[in-house]
Order: C-alpha cells, then sequence, then structure tokens
C-alpha cells in the first residue's frame, strides 16, 4: 500500500491550490491528487471568454508537467474516486486502487445542471470542461445560429464570444431579467443593452415548452407559443455541487458539502472547499453559502491546505466575482443582498459603482461595470472597506473626486 498522506479529490482550480500550498507552508509529506480529466490542472475562466475566439480553445495550465513532478505531487489522472473508506482512511478507484489518507480534501467542483427537455437533444450542449470548449468552439462558425438556454454568466459570456465569430445568438432566460443571482439590476441592465447592441436577442421571463432535434437544426419551443430554431443550442442554467462521492461516504450535506468556517466537514480527518462546499460567511453573520468563483477556489484551497496542516484559520475573505463581456468588465465584491440602500458612484468613461450598505451604514458589497479595467482599482478598494466592517459616508462615496483610498484610510 502506498503510504499515507495528504489526499485531494479534484484537480481544479481549488485542488491544484491546495496541492501547491501544501508543499509552500512545509509538508514533505506524501501529496496525491486525484483529477477526473486527462488534462493537467487548468483554468476555467477563459473556456467562455477568451480562448473561445481562438480556432482550438487554448487550455491555459495552473501548472506544468514539470512544476507538478518538481513539487513532489502525485497526479493521478483520468480517475474516479467511487468510495471514502473512513474507517480504514482510504480512497478507492474506480480502477480497484487503493489510495490511504491521513488527511483528506474534496474539491469535486460543481457539474451543469441539466435540463430534462433536453436530455434527448444531440444538438444541446453545455459548459464546463476543456472537451466541452472543444465542442462548441467547432460548431461556432460565422453565419451559425446558436441559442443559449440560461441568462447567467457563463451563458451571457459565450454569447458575446459568439458574436464576436459571426454567429446569431438568441438567449433564453426565464427569470424576469438576466443576471439574477448576485447581480443588482441597473448592472444586469447595462450588460443587457451591450448585447443588444451587438443584435443578441434576449428573451427574459419566458419558459420553455420544449426541446426536440430536426435532421439539421434544434427547435426550441417557449411557454408563449413561439418557437426559436437554432443549428446548437447550449444549456446554461447554472451547476449543482459534485455531492455524491461525499454523501456516500456519510458526510452531512446541505447545498453542497457542509463544511465549518475552518472547512472541515462532519468527519475531523476530511475537508471540503471549492465549488462543492457550503459554509459559514464569517463577514454575513456566518450566513451559509457556496460560491462558485475562481477566485473563492484559490482561496479556499489555499486555506484548506492550511488548516490541514493542523491550524484553525477561519474563512475571512470577502467574496468576488467577475465577467468580461465584449468590452465590458463587470465586478462584484461581497454579496450585494445583503445591502438594504444603495449608493450610486458614477465614475466617467460609461462606468459607474453601485455601494451596497446593511440598515446600520455599514458597506457590505460594492458592484461595478465599466470598459476594460475601469471599476477595477476601486472595488479593490471597496473589497478592504467590506473586510474592515467599514462605515463610509453615504456622500463621500457618491462623490468621485473622494478617492476610496482615503476612506479606508479614515
Amino acid at each position: 500500500m502506498a503510504e499515507a498522506g495528504f489526499v485531494i479529490i479534484g484537480a481544479g482550480e481549488c485542488g491544484a491550490r491546495a496541492a501547491f500550498s501544501l508543499r509552500e507552508q512545509g509538508f514533505s509529506g506524501a501529496v496525491t491528487l486525484i483529477g477526473a480529466e486527462p488534462h493537467l490542472p487548468y483554468e476555467r475562466p477563459p473556456l467562455s471568454k477568451g480562448a473561445m475566439l481562438d480556432e482550438a480553445p487554448a487550455l491555459k495550465s495552473i501548472a506544468t508537467a514539470e512544476r507538478v513532478s518538481e513539487a513532489g505531487i502525485e497526479l493521478v489522472s483520468p480517475a474516479w474516486a467511487r468510495t471514502i473508506d473512513r474507517v480504514n482512511k482510504t480512497v478507492l478507484l474506480e480502477d480497484g486502487a487503493s489510495v490511504p489518507y491521513d488527511k483528506l480534501l474534496l474539491a469535486t467542483g460543481a457539474s451543469p445542471r441539466q435540463l430534462p427537455l433536453a436530455e434527448k437533444s444531440r444538438r444541446c450542449l453545455s459548459l464546463r470542461t476543456y472537451d466541452d470548449a472543444l465542442q462548441i468552439r467547432s460548431r461556432l462558425k460565422p453565419g451559425a445560429r446558436l441559442a443559449v438556454v440560461g441568462g447567467g454568466f457563463i451563458g451571457l459570456e459565450l454569447a458575446a464570444s459568439a458574436r464576436r465569430l459571426g454567429a446569431a445568438v438568441t438567449v433564453i432566460e426565464a427569470q424576469p431579467r438576466i443576471l439574477m443571482r448576485g447581480v443588482p439590476a441597473e448592472i444586469a441592465a447595462a450588460i443587457h443593452a451591450r448585447h443588444e447592441a451587438e443584435d443578441v436577442r434576449i428573451l427574459c421571463g419566458v419558459g420553455l415548452a420544449s426541446i426536440e432535434d430536426t435532421p439539421s437544426s434544434v427547435l426550441i419551443r417557449l411557454a408563449d407559443g413561439s418557437q426559436i430554431e437554432a443549428d446548437w443550442a447550449v444549456i446554461g442554467i447554472g451547476s449543482v455541487p459534485n455531492t455524491a462521492l461525499a454523501e456516500s461516504a456519510g458526510l452531512a450535506i446541505g447545498n453542497g458539502i457542509t463544511a465549518d468556517e475552518h472547512l472541515h466537514t462532519s468527519d475531523p480527518d476530511i475537508f471540503a472547499a471549492g465549488d462543492c462546499c457550503s459554509f459559514p460567511l464569517t463577514l454575513y453573520g456566518s450566513r451559509k453559502v457556496r460560491l462558485e468563483s475562481w477566485r473563492n477556489a484559490q482561496e479556499q484551497g489555499a486555506l484548506a491546505a492550511t488548516n490541514m496542516l493542523g491550524r484553525k484559520e477561519r474563512h475571512e475573505f470577502v467574496p468576488w466575482f467577475w465577467s468580461d463581456q465584449y468590452e465590458l468588465g463587470l465586478q462584484v465584491a461581497g454579496l450585494a443582498d445583503e445591502g438594504a440602500e444603495t449608493v450610486r458612484r458614477d465614475s466617467g468613461e460609461n462606468a459607474f459603482i453601485l455601494f451596497h450598505l446593511a440598515e446600520d451604514g455599514r458597506l457590505v458589497a460594492a458592484s461595478g461595470i465599466g470598459p476594460g479595467n475601469a471599476v477595477a482599482r476601486d472595488i479593490r478598494l471597496a473589497e478592504m472597506l467590506i473586510a474592515k466592517r467599514a462605515h463610509p459616508p453615504r456622500e463621500r462615496l457618491a462623490a468621485p473626486d473622494v478617492k476610496l483610498k482615503a476612506l479606508l484610510a479614515a
């Protein structure tokens, strides 16, 4: 039997970050990283954005094979963990191999939410992996007709990329507006208008009645009786955490694998982090959340590594999300739905930031949009104010000539 050490299931952003962080913090024991995909750990955000504009989407590896080897990380892929034996502290793989562990991290990520109406269609695709991106990119030719079901980040980023490639795009969103989750209506309206300026057709507040393939297209019938015919459809209606392995092992589950503020699961020797993990967010009264974001995956991967080494550090990070669509950069720091009041700052260059304040005036979130990185610096400063639990004066937040750095110093 192999040497017991630290085992990480999931070789994405979170799992890879945890593995390297263990080495950076001086751990010299065995580190095994188990991944389901045949690729080296890679970045997912470019798959719907810049990488999609290439003839073949580029795979942006997190680390080279040489770096993985030099760090003494054993990467086992493609491999699937079948069961966790918590009594004997081993992970059983699909090929029959048994991997012992002292500490185990579940960084199993999430999978695209399935749409039952699309199950029988060969022309309905989803985007989560590099291989998914290759399939979609090969179909985005000039003049192609693409239907995107779901007006969230993935669907809209893909819509923007498809228009750059000359495809005709229709976005179908069942909710009253796009970006309903986590993005304020004013910013969603700006994104909506930008897509329409690119001739993207956006249909909100309408459900689906049926989806069926014809010999050369996919026919989507809407609940209002209308129909959309496309060459291909991409289903982007959110994701579900990959919890089956944890659930079969008897771990607590609740909108993901349940973890505490230190990322411990209900088993003291098993941790969970990243998209699969539901945990209490200290900055917001220990509100239980599950965050699907690139930065959260990095931060929790590093935090899990720290606490696997016996420390007791809490999750103190401010949630942060971003999206690039056309020339626009959208960023959100904190949880906007925690705000009871909104203060707007117009920054010029068609950019603005919304500051979200709690009832007591505490800054709990900031949302911004503008060309390129126009709002990036101020969102970063706002993030620092949120972390400090600051109560900045409303009139100063609204004034473009007042530097947020000055508010931070105060």
